[in-house]
């Protein structure tokens, strides 16, 4: 990747961040050689912060950092694209994106996994997801086949609401079990797309 430091007196390049779900943009800040570097070495997305003189890493306070998906130079190779997971708000207002935009897509369930994924990292005694992941995998998955069950037995009578939330309580579980193994919805739609191809 050819990036044009050079190009203006300062050595900064602007970096626009976007979000890898769901495609919203984040926020803007500047690299230098330096800072596209560690953000290689470290996964976390680094920026040259101009107010205070140094490299600074997305989240290293509040730690909600900017899991680095993956980076694209543009035409000119004097600007970036940063495609990123963030683990909480962007903004340093607690807003999602700079643009005080919610980080949400057209499918709701992308930005559900991104409310789990920043939870799962709160005290167990203060949300029932962080409470979960603090059980273990197993019992994780034990829940969706308890809910899995539970919507089987709604399918057999003719509650449609009853139905609708055990399907509901499946689809967050069986969420809950991707993110628990490493896994994203979005590899899973990957698969079926793939198998649709054929």
């Amino acid at each position: 990747m050819q990036i044009d430091f050079k190009k203006y007196a300062d050595g900064l390049v602007p970096a626009v961040v976007q979000d890898y779900d769901t495609q919203k943009v984040l926020m803007l800040g500047f690299m230098n050689e330096a800072a596209f570097k560690k953000t290689g070495e470290t996964g976390k997305v680094t920026f040259y912060s101009r107010s205070r003189k140094r490299l600074w890493t997305k989240g290293e306070e509040s730690g909600y950092f900017l899991l680095l998906k993956s980076i694209a130079v543009d035409c000119d190779n004097d600007s970036l694209l940063i495609k990123a997971h963030p683990l909480g708000p962007v903004c340093h207002t607690g807003a999602d994106t700079c643009w005080s935009e919610k980080n949400s897509s057209d499918d709701f369930l992308f930005y559900l996994e991104s409310i789990i994924n920043f939870r799962k990292k709160a005290s167990p005694g203060e949300s029932y997801v962080a409470n979960l992941f603090a059980k273990g995998t197993n019992k994780i998955a034990q829940k969706v086949g308890e809910e899995a069950v539970e919507m089987i037995i709604e399918a057999k009578d003719d509650n449609e609401e009853l139905f609708l939330n055990e399907s509901a309580d499946l689809l967050f579980h069986y969420l809950l079990l991707l993110n628990a193994k490493g896994h994203t919805l979005k590899q899973v739609l990957n698969v079926l797309e793939k198998r649709h191809n054929k």
